[in-house]
């Protein structure tokens, strides 16, 4: 069984390179920029014809939320038109899709865990553009599994796990929002989900949410990376409205992942316990 992964240079894309070596996974395609670029329809046709994959996991996204605002069409040529042109070449080459999308599809105005038929409201330009990548998706490809996930850290690429330790290092006080509430999410875990869903061969296709279990406020999430790690930090809680940004947030964005779980019987990990294994990878790195 033949897989590609898109924007494999990213975050997540590294995550499955890792997590796909360790279980010897070999019969994965890294796309790079050069022959996978999502936004060449003629590029993305030529590496499916080529290599004819049963699975293609697109991974590339613009996921730069407050920059989307400025660059609106960037970002909807790269989370719309980039995942309809994905989806094409899928169709074209009889591969189905593993997409990734996110939590902020929701407004965040409701106080229980969002499943994957609640309403979708997004707030922002890049919540909107991931939501109509999925739309464009779900009109062109029925074989697709679109995950979306939430709050991504990892030892790899930029995230706000490997900032909160970098200002730690500087400072000795932060200001941290403590109003906006979801789930971080180990994107090794994240990975080896996918993969799980790869190695099924399942036929349930459809919208599936995968976070780490547990709910968090971003406050948490950096009280508990400088309690890891023993940085003697103090930390303020913040309102959002103390601290504006160009694109709105979702004020409670906690999924439901009962349907991923018991499709694909994966068990997913309480967030604080995989925090504390990628604390452990970075401190082996650094």
């Amino acid at each position: 069984m033949k897989i590609i992964v898109l924007g494999a240079a990213g975050q997540l894309g590294s995550c499955i390179k890792k997590v796909a070596a360790e279980r010897n996974i070999h019969d994965l395609l890294f796309a790079t920029q050069e022959n996978g670029n999502i936004l060449d329809e003629a590029l993305l046709n030529k590496l499916l014809d080529r290599e004819k994959p049963e699975y293609v996991i697109n991974c590339a996204a613009y996921t730069a939320v407050d920059k989307a605002e400025d660059e609106q069409e960037l970002c909807r040529r790269i989370n719309r038109d980039g995942a309809s042109n994905v989806a094409k070449a899928c169709k074209q080459h009889n591969a189905s899709l593993v997409h990734i999308s996110t939590d902020f599809v929701f407004k965040g105005n409701v106080a229980y865990p969002l499943n994957e038929t609640d309403p979708t409201l997004p707030e922002n330009i890049y919540g909107i553009t991931k939501l109509e990548g999925e739309t464009a998706i779900a009109g062109l490809l029925p074989e697709h599994f679109i995950i979306r996930t939430s709050w991504l850290y990892s030892e790899f690429g930029n995230n706000f796990v490997k900032t909160m330790l970098r200002l730690g290092k500087d400072r000795s006080e932060l200001g941290i929002i403590a109003d906006q509430i979801g789930s971080p999410t180990y994107a090794i875990d994240l990975a080896g989900a996918i993969l799980d869903i790869t190695e099924s061969e399942s036929k349930s296709y459809g919208i599936y949410h995968y976070s780490n279990e547990g709910v968090a406020s971003w406050y948490d999430l950096a009280k508990a990376v400088f309690d890891i790690s023993n940085m003697p930090l103090r930390l303020n809680p913040l309102k959002t409205a103390e601290y504006v940004t160009k694109a709105v947030r979702p004020a409670y964005s906690v999924m439901d992942k009962s349907k991923i779980k018991s499709t694909f019987g994966i068990k997913i990990p309480y967030w604080r316990d995989s925090l504390a294994k990628c604390m452990e990878q970075l401190a082996v790195t650094a």
